[in-house]
Parts: C-alpha cells; sequence; structure tokens
C-alpha cells in the first residue's frame, strides 16, 4: 500500500495527489477527528482525510492504488477547498465511503468554520459500501439481515482481512501522527477500493450491470482534444495547464470560474480520462447522491423531556469513573482470599494487550467466548479474582459491578497501556519474568526444558519444528496447558529485548 501524508500545497506530495486525482475514476474516502464524548453545541474538527485513488482503468487491480492522508491541522483550508469540492462533485471520479454522511457533516462544519462559504453539500456519483454489499447479497439469493454490518465485518468477509478498529477513537488532533494511526487511516479507506472491485466483479458476472441502462455519458466527456479546438471562439477559452507530468501541457476549455482560480493559483482537477463504461452503468443502477440538507449543518440534541440532564449525568459519571487513581486491594491481594499474584482479563477491546502482559510474564487471560456479554466478563473476573482490563466506559455503569474489580485505560496504543497497567497496579516486572508465560493459552511452561528430539516427538501431530534448528542444541519449553513448544530463537531474543525496552529494565 503505497501511502503519502500530504501537509502542505507546496510538496512533492500535493503535487502528486492532484495528478493522481486527475488519473482516478474511483476514489474511497474517509475521516478521522478527536473524540467528542462530552454532549456538544458544535461538531467535532476534523484533523485528517484519507483519499485513496485507483490509478488506470478498470482492468487493473486495487493495488494499482494509491493512498494521501490530507493533514487538515497543518494546511491552510482554503486553499483546498474548492479541489477537494471539485473531487466530491466530479461526474467522472466516483466515491466510496462507509457511512459517509457523518464524515461529510464535520468536513462541511471544519471548513466553513475557517471561512470557506457553506464548506460542502453534496457528494456524488457516490457509493457506499453498506448498501452495495447488501446489493451483492439480494442478487446472490441471500438473506440480507437488517442489521448493518460493520466496514470490518464487511471487509473480513469479502477480502479475508481483519480490520483493528482499536486507533478509531485516539485523539487524531495530535501531532505527530504515530506509525499506527497512519497505517490504520490508510488502511481504512484503501479497503473500499478491494471490497468494490470485488462486489463490481461479481455484479459483472451475475449480468447485472444495468444492460437496460442507455449508453449515455455526458456529452463533453467524448469530445477528442482536436474536436475541442475546432469548436467556434475556442482561443478566448483556452488555459494551460500541468497534467500529470511537467511535459505533458495540453490546451482545454476553461470556464470563467476555472480561469479565475488558476490566476490564484488555485489547484484545479483535470480529468485526462472519463469514468469506463462498465463502471458508469453499475453507478447509475446502484449510485447515489449525498446530499446535505440545512438541518444536517446544525447539532442535533435530543428534544425528549430529561434527556438532556440524564445525558450530562453520564458524562459526569463517566468523568468520575475514568480516570482515578486505583485504590484498594486487588481481588488477587491476600486479604482479599487471592494468591498474591497479579491477574488481569482483558476484554476483545483489549485483547492486544493480554500479549503483551503475557510477555512480561503477567497473569492475562481473555474472555471464553468471542463476543461475551458484559455480565459473563464480570463474572469471569470475579470467579478467577482477576482484575477487567477494557476501554468501554459502558462496562463501569453495571451496577452488579463489585468494587475494585474493573479497570479502564486510558491509553490506546499497546505499549503505552501495558506501561499504564505497571504503573497503576505497581506491578515488579524483571528480565527474568519475560517471555515466562505460553503467549497462546497463557499458560506455564513444563519446568524441566526438553531435548531436541524429545521436542520433535511432542510436537508430532500439532507443531512443525523447523529442521535448521536440529544441529543448534537448542533446549525446548512446551506449555503445560495447550502443548506449544517455544525455543531460544532469533524471535525469542528480540522480543526480549523489545520488552527490555520498553519497560526500561536496563536503565
Amino acid at each position: 500500500m503505497d501511502v503519502h501524508l500530504v501537509s502542505s500545497i507546496g510538496s512533492a506530495e500535493f503535487t502528486h495527489l492532484t495528478r493522481s486525482l486527475s488519473k482516478s475514476t474511483i476514489i474511497g474516502l474517509d475521516a478521522e477527528w478527536k473524540p467528542v464524548r462530552s454532549q456538544r453545541s458544535a461538531f467535532p474538527t476534523v484533523t485528517l482525510l484519507q483519499l485513496a485513488c485507483q490509478l488506470g482503468d478498470d482492468s487493473s487491480g486495487w493495488d494499482e492504488s494509491v493512498v494521501f492522508l490530507l493533514d487538515l491541522a497543518s494546511i491552510p483550508l482554503p486553499l483546498i477547498w474548492e479541489l477537494i469540492r471539485d473531487v466530491f462533485v466530479s461526474p467522472d471520479i466516483l466515491k466510496l465511503g462507509f457511512k459517509f454522511k457523518q464524515d461529510l457533516i464535520y468536513l462541511s462544519s471544519t471548513f466553513s468554520a475557517q471561512g470557506c462559504d457553506l464548506g460542502f453539500d453534496k457528494v456524488e456519483p457516490y457509493m457506499d459500501i453498506t448498501n452495495i454489499y447488501k446489493s451483492l447479497q439480494h442478487i446472490e439469493g441471500n438473506k440480507v439481515s437488517k442489521n448493518t454490518k460493520s466496514l470490518s465485518a464487511i471487509c473480513e468477509e469479502i477480502l479475508g482481512l481483519r480490520l483493528s478498529k482499536e486507533l478509531q477513537c485516539s485523539d487524531w488532533s495530535q501531532r505527530p501522527l504515530t506509525d499506527e494511526q497512519i497505517r490504520y487511516a490508510a488502511t481504512d479507506a484503501h479497503c473500499l477500493l478491494g471490497i468494490f472491485k470485488i462486489i463490481q466483479a461479481k455484479i459483472i458476472e451475475e449480468g447485472h450491470s444495468c444492460n437496460n441502462v442507455e449508453d449515455q455519458h455526458q456529452s463533453d466527456i467524448s469530445l477528442g482534444l482536436k474536436d475541442i479546438l475546432e469548436m467556434p471562439d475556442c482561443e478566448d477559452k483556452l488555459v494551460r495547464t500541468k497534467i500529470c507530468n511537467a511535459v505533458d501541457i495540453v490546451q482545454a476549455t476553461a470556464s470563467s470560474e476555472e480561469c479565475e482560480r488558476i490566476a490564484k493559483g488555485v489547484e484545479v482537477i483535470r480529468k485526462t480520462k472519463p469514468m469506463d463504461e462498465s463502471l458508469w452503468k453499475i453507478v447509475r443502477k446502484y449510485g447515489e447522491k449525498l446530499i446535505l440538507q440545512e438541518s444536517d449543518r446544525t447539532p442535533k440534541i435530543s428534544r425528549k423531556k430529561g434527556r438532556r440532564r440524564s445525558s450530562v449525568v453520564v458524562v459526569c459519571k463517566e468523568k468520575q469513573l475514568d480516570n482515578v487513581d486505583w485504590q484498594g486491594p486487588p481481588p488477587w491481594d491476600v486479604s482479599m482470599g487471592g494468591d498474591g499474584s497479579p491477574k488481569f482479563l482483558c476484554d476483545v477491546m483489549v485483547e492486544g494487550l493480554a500479549k503483551h502482559l503475557r510477555c512480561v510474564g503477567i497473569d492475562a487471560a481473555i474472555p471464553h467466548s468471542k463476543k461475551p456479554e458484559p455480565r459473563d466478563l464480570i463474572d469471569q473476573a470475579f470467579k478467577e479474582k482477576r482484575v477487567l482490563l477494557t476501554r468501554d466506559a459502558k462496562l463501569l455503569r453495571h451496577q452488579y459491578l463489585i468494587k475494585n474489580q474493573i479497570y479502564r485505560l486510558n491509553s490506546l496504543l499497546k505499549n503505552e497501556q501495558l506501561l499504564e497497567v505497571i504503573e497503576v497496579f505497581q506491578l515488579k516486572i524483571s528480565e527474568d519474568q519475560l517471555m515466562s508465560r505460553c503467549t497462546k493459552c497463557n499458560g506455564r511452561f513444563i519446568q524441566k526444558p526438553l531435548t531436541t528430539e524429545e521436542a520433535i516427538e511432542a510436537a508430532k501431530g500439532f507443531q512443525r519444528i523447523p529442521s535448521c534448528l536440529f544441529d543448534k542444541n537448542l533446549e525446548f519449553w512446551q506449555c503445560k496447558d495447550c502443548n506449544q513448544l517455544y525455543w531460544e530463537g532469533t524471535q525469542y531474543h528480540n522480543a526480549v529485548q523489545k520488552f527490555i525496552d520498553v519497560c526500561k529494565l536496563k536503565e
């Protein structure tokens, strides 16, 4: 995946963006902003706009693409407003999104606040991945669920890729963006191209590519350069503009508005290729217009009696529970009937943290089921004398919680979450503890190491040991619970060094 962060209109990345837009017929859209938890009187400020551009014609694969991340916190918005508006309404660019209307509302508000007239009022032609996915289910004769699938679920079903939403609620206003945030933002927009590519192929294969739609397009896009130059009074409308490469300078007609913009140095998208005919037919049948009404430009507050008041109470309660220091003995404490060994239960939102805790020798379990109910999580934590770790604020409001049973993490990244848990619960981590638990199941290792011959015999039927290890006289360690085998190879030493650095064990 080719990703470019655009932070200035004078940068090479911005030039690359404008050139790519001129060659794109399909673009995936997404936006990010800092989450707002309290009841708001204004929309959040969008700080990142993702544009995943499908390059080439319809026959190219979705990997023939490039993703641009527009840093709206760094670029003066009036300088790119018209460029973005042109992308949104260009008839030769299909825009893909996932529930993009909310993003458009926030984008419009953000640009309006910077003096860009009314921001944005429409996106067309537009296709929502949710709607076209449902259309495909109908075409294939599958039962269409009333519940809308998440982008992660659709992506996993269509592409076989699992999207992590761990960073969805991170602070997108902070700069610089982390590598993880850049990767997350780019993937969210890029996957839209891949999903659409496969759905498009299935629609054509099933013969549902709008055969009853008349073959028509806008009259001007079929005109060649020769036809344009032969138009009456064309001389008064000629402008020079740079397209794709510095040497590719062509003459084309331009409206008086475009001429004025070019004179001011504002970029104008000059499309070098119209939409492919087969794609155009699909757009004609499944495409839609995303239009903002005047009512969309004002934050909605519920009119139900007492709703506003209770909402404020919830926010206050959340604040009280969110960032307080841990107080009192944890459930594993001897005074509480525990054995004194720290134990945690990581819910599905922070499941990745469980592996990190195991790597530093801490007992960290995960839920028994993939989609546990809140009550099941709390019961498991109580029975096993564990502290439940989560990022879900809703869990904090359950009335059947026992004191000191749950902790809501403030950090978003796994390394930072690990350090937060170590600090809050005053855990003592030593180098000897590293890699002392099974990262797969959380089990302990058999005390006596296995020889190579014993490991080969123990691994039969479920695990392959590389033959290159046979002559290295290594010791193998086996998990008591799942029988997984480990050895002190390159991955082991890299992991040990990683957690020495993360936990600052040698300072």
